[in-house]
Protein backbone atom coordinates (compact mmCIF):
# COMPACT_ATOMS: atom_id res chain seq x y z
CA UNK A 1 0.00 0.00 0.00
CA UNK A 2 1.57 3.92 -0.82
CA UNK A 3 0.73 7.15 -0.36
CA UNK A 4 -2.33 7.14 -2.76
CA UNK A 5 -4.29 5.94 0.07
CA UNK A 6 -4.21 9.12 2.27
CA UNK A 7 -7.37 11.55 2.38
CA UNK A 8 -8.09 14.58 4.80
CA UNK A 9 -10.93 15.13 6.22
CA UNK A 10 -12.12 17.32 9.01
CA UNK A 11 -11.49 17.13 12.45
CA UNK A 12 -14.40 15.28 14.82
CA UNK A 13 -14.12 15.51 18.49
CA UNK A 14 -13.81 11.16 18.41
CA UNK A 15 -9.86 11.82 16.67
CA UNK A 16 -9.05 13.84 19.73
CA UNK A 17 -8.32 10.85 21.76
CA UNK A 18 -5.85 9.10 18.90
CA UNK A 19 -4.71 12.30 18.37
CA UNK A 20 -3.29 12.53 22.30
CA UNK A 21 -2.06 9.23 21.56
CA UNK A 22 0.25 10.13 18.92
CA UNK A 23 1.32 12.67 21.22
CA UNK A 24 2.36 10.94 23.73
CA UNK A 25 5.54 9.51 21.94
CA UNK A 26 8.43 10.53 23.60
CA UNK A 27 10.61 10.17 20.08
CA UNK A 28 7.67 11.70 18.07
CA UNK A 29 8.01 15.13 20.62
CA UNK A 30 11.84 15.13 20.34
CA UNK A 31 11.42 14.67 16.51
CA UNK A 32 8.70 17.60 17.10
CA UNK A 33 10.53 19.42 19.42
CA UNK A 34 8.40 22.35 19.90
CA UNK A 35 5.33 20.84 21.54
CA UNK A 36 3.28 21.09 24.76
CA UNK A 37 4.88 21.80 27.67
CA UNK A 38 3.30 18.33 29.02
CA UNK A 39 2.20 16.11 26.57
CA UNK A 40 0.81 13.79 28.90
CA UNK A 41 -1.39 16.80 30.34
CA UNK A 42 -4.90 15.13 28.60
CA UNK A 43 -7.17 18.30 29.94
CA UNK A 44 -4.53 21.08 28.44
CA UNK A 45 -4.42 19.04 25.05
CA UNK A 46 -8.69 18.46 24.80
CA UNK A 47 -8.50 22.35 25.70
CA UNK A 48 -6.16 23.16 23.30
CA UNK A 49 -7.78 21.16 20.20
CA UNK A 50 -11.25 22.66 21.64
CA UNK A 51 -9.92 25.87 20.67
CA UNK A 52 -8.94 25.08 17.71
CA UNK A 53 -11.73 23.56 16.53
CA UNK A 54 -13.40 26.37 16.96
CA UNK A 55 -11.27 28.81 15.65
CA UNK A 56 -12.88 29.54 11.74
CA UNK A 57 -9.21 31.36 10.77
CA UNK A 58 -7.54 27.95 11.36
CA UNK A 59 -7.98 25.25 8.59
CA UNK A 60 -7.20 21.43 10.48
CA UNK A 61 -8.05 18.31 9.07
CA UNK A 62 -7.46 14.79 10.12
CA UNK A 63 -5.12 13.04 7.67
CA UNK A 64 -6.72 9.35 7.48
CA UNK A 65 -4.29 6.54 6.11
CA UNK A 66 -6.40 3.13 4.54
CA UNK A 67 -9.52 4.98 6.51
CA UNK A 68 -7.58 4.64 9.66
CA UNK A 69 -6.81 8.22 11.61
CA UNK A 70 -3.18 8.59 10.77
CA UNK A 71 -2.49 12.22 12.21
CA UNK A 72 -3.46 16.06 11.61
CA UNK A 73 -2.62 18.72 9.45
CA UNK A 74 -3.43 22.43 9.93
CA UNK A 75 -2.65 25.85 8.74
CA UNK A 76 -3.03 29.06 11.64
CA UNK A 77 -1.69 32.53 11.65
CA UNK A 78 1.46 33.27 13.79
CA UNK A 79 3.88 36.06 13.84
CA UNK A 80 1.13 37.78 11.05
CA UNK A 81 1.83 35.03 8.58
CA UNK A 82 0.13 32.16 7.53
CA UNK A 83 1.92 29.07 8.70
CA UNK A 84 1.20 25.02 8.02
CA UNK A 85 2.12 22.40 10.69
CA UNK A 86 1.54 18.72 10.64
CA UNK A 87 1.40 15.65 13.28
CA UNK A 88 2.24 12.01 11.96
CA UNK A 89 1.57 9.21 14.41
CA UNK A 90 4.89 7.06 14.37
CA UNK A 91 3.40 3.67 12.67
CA UNK A 92 2.91 6.42 9.69
CA UNK A 93 6.16 7.61 9.63
CA UNK A 94 8.54 6.85 6.30
CA UNK A 95 5.02 5.83 4.13
CA UNK A 96 5.61 9.26 2.40
CA UNK A 97 1.50 10.21 3.98
CA UNK A 98 3.09 13.62 5.22
CA UNK A 99 4.26 14.57 1.82
CA UNK A 100 0.86 13.09 0.16
CA UNK A 101 -1.16 14.85 2.99
CA UNK A 102 0.18 18.47 2.78
CA UNK A 103 0.34 17.79 -1.39
CA UNK A 104 -3.50 17.60 -0.96
CA UNK A 105 -3.35 20.20 2.02
CA UNK A 106 -2.06 22.54 0.39
CA UNK A 107 -4.70 22.49 -2.92
CA UNK A 108 -7.25 24.07 0.34
CA UNK A 109 -5.49 26.79 1.03
CA UNK A 110 -5.08 29.64 -1.42
CA UNK A 111 -2.83 31.61 0.67
CA UNK A 112 0.55 32.14 -0.01
CA UNK A 113 2.71 33.06 1.13
CA UNK A 114 2.45 30.14 3.54
CA UNK A 115 5.43 29.47 5.94
CA UNK A 116 6.05 26.11 7.98
CA UNK A 117 9.03 25.24 10.53
CA UNK A 118 10.82 22.22 11.03
CA UNK A 119 13.94 21.60 13.82
CA UNK A 120 17.23 21.79 12.22
CA UNK A 121 17.75 17.87 12.64
CA UNK A 122 14.17 16.83 11.71
CA UNK A 123 15.22 15.40 8.54
CA UNK A 124 11.83 13.55 7.98
CA UNK A 125 9.95 16.82 8.01
CA UNK A 126 12.78 19.10 5.68
CA UNK A 127 12.08 16.67 3.41
CA UNK A 128 8.19 16.54 3.36
CA UNK A 129 8.74 20.33 2.91
CA UNK A 130 10.95 20.63 0.19
CA UNK A 131 9.38 18.02 -1.61
CA UNK A 132 6.30 20.41 -1.20
CA UNK A 133 8.31 23.31 -2.43
CA UNK A 134 8.52 25.05 0.32
CA UNK A 135 12.21 26.47 0.57
CA UNK A 136 14.29 27.72 3.27
CA UNK A 137 13.46 31.53 3.86
CA UNK A 138 15.38 32.09 7.27
CA UNK A 139 16.56 30.70 10.44
CA UNK A 140 15.11 30.85 14.32
CA UNK A 141 15.80 29.55 17.55
CA UNK A 142 13.34 28.40 20.56
CA UNK A 143 13.01 27.26 23.85
CA UNK A 144 11.52 23.23 23.11
CA UNK A 145 10.08 21.92 25.55
CA UNK A 146 10.34 18.53 24.36
CA UNK A 147 13.98 18.69 24.43
CA UNK A 148 14.39 21.03 27.25
CA UNK A 149 16.56 23.16 25.77
CA UNK A 150 17.23 25.58 23.17
CA UNK A 151 16.46 24.54 19.12
CA UNK A 152 17.66 25.71 16.00
CA UNK A 153 15.17 25.41 13.34
CA UNK A 154 14.62 26.21 9.73
CA UNK A 155 11.86 28.63 8.36
CA UNK A 156 10.91 27.57 5.10
CA UNK A 157 8.56 29.31 3.02
CA UNK A 158 5.63 28.42 -0.41
CA UNK A 159 5.75 31.17 -2.81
Amino acid sequence: MGPSHVRLRDVIPADLPIFFAFQLDAEANRMAAFTAKDPTDRAAFLEHWHKIMGQSDITQKTILFDGQVAGNILSFARFGDSEVGYWLGKQYWGKGIATRALTEFLTLLKTRPLFARAAKDNAASIRVLEKCGFKVSGEDKGFAEARGEEVEEFIFKLR
